[in-house]
């Protein structure tokens, strides 16, 4: 895979307690273990994408500190280019973790680093031969919207993960070629509009899809956690909407899947997959990263993506 992915965005330290279940408001419960490892989700797309064999190059920000060093080893030996991470006198980021038996998780972040990320740091050259630019919202809104622009005048196609949840400025929109959200996203950003069941007849989310078109967004890859995801298309009138079935496994942890599902996307359309094949592989390789604790190291390689598609 020669084409280069661009992600730009954030590093944190996670900070992760398991537990039988999450607390309530206001209680207390005992953990059964702890860890701290390498995340944020620019970095874990990073990693994912290079795991999985993409050229990869991180922009981003941590501070002075032994979280940092942690970080940066991680990303890079995943394949990962970390030498445009800026090194900045502010802790890193850092996320809390709370990880209960099913593996589903409960997360508050702590920007640190990463809200000194700067518009300045877009340097254009960065994204002179990208061919996908990766997006989230870990960063200062005006950062991402530089670094879409950049992405967009280079030619990239700009992958805006929408997470965590922001409003976002019209013009963000429209040099987002790909949005990639969760259902609770989705409908946040159309005004509290109700998303079909995942089941539903694939002309029950022709609304949706024209909502998200009038707002700039013809392609919207739109996640359901455990059952699937969905790719809305408007510039597809054979097949606006196409359901990606879920991969089946035991999940152990589940903190990170998306990112994981994020960066094989970014690297299978960097290898020129149309956007249903690279959710379908991504499908793939977010579940096998929940079948083992943490995040960065659980990500799969594309070999064991490789032979999960092909049983």
């Amino acid at each position: 895979m020669s084409a280069r992915i661009v992600v730009v965005g954030s590093l944190n330290a996670d900070l992760t307690i398991y537990c039988e279940r999450l607390p309530l408001p206001g209680e207390t419960l005992h953990g059964s273990g702890f860890a701290i490892n390498p995340g944020g989700k620019s970095a874990n797309q990073a990693v994912a994408a290079g795991k999985l064999g993409g050229l990869v190059t991180l922009i981003g920000a941590v501070g002075q500190d032994s979280n940092a060093e942690m970080l940066l080893a991680s990303t890079s030996a995943a394949g990962v280019d970390v030498s445009h991470v800026g090194r900045v006198d502010v802790p890193t980021g850092v996320a809390l973790i709370s990880v209960e038996a099913s593996g589903e998780n409960s997360i508050i972040i702590s920007a640190g680093a990463n809200e000194t990320l700067s518009p300045d740091a877009m340097e254009p050259a960065l994204f002179a031969d990208a061919a996908v630019v990766c997006l989230c919202l870990e960063v200062p809104l005006e950062t991402v919207q530089a670094a879409a622009q950049a992405g967009h005048d280079a030619g990239a196609t700009v992958l805006l993960n929408l997470s965590p949840f922001a409003a976002v400025q019209e013009e963000l929109a429209r040099l987002s070629d790909i949005l990639l959200v969760n259902t609770h996203e989705a409908s946040a950003f159309l005004g509290g509009m109700t998303m079909p069941e995942p089941g539903a007849p694939l002309s029950e989310w022709q609304p949706a899809i024209e909502q998200f078109a009038s707002r700039g967004l013809h392609k919207v890859l739109l996640t359901l956690g455990s059952a699937g995801s969905m790719v809305l298309d408007a510039t597809n009138p054979d097949a606006p909407a196409i359901r990606v079935a879920p991969t089946k496994v035991d999940a152990v942890d589940t903190t990170g899947a998306g990112d994981a599902f994020t960066g094989a996307v970014a690297a299978r359309l960097a290898s020129g997959d149309t956007l249903a094949d690279a959710a379908r592989y991504a499908s793939v390789a977010a579940a096998l990263a929940t079948t083992k604790k943490g995040t960065q190291a659980a990500y799969p390689l594309a070999h064991d993506v490789s032979v999960r598609l092909n049983q």
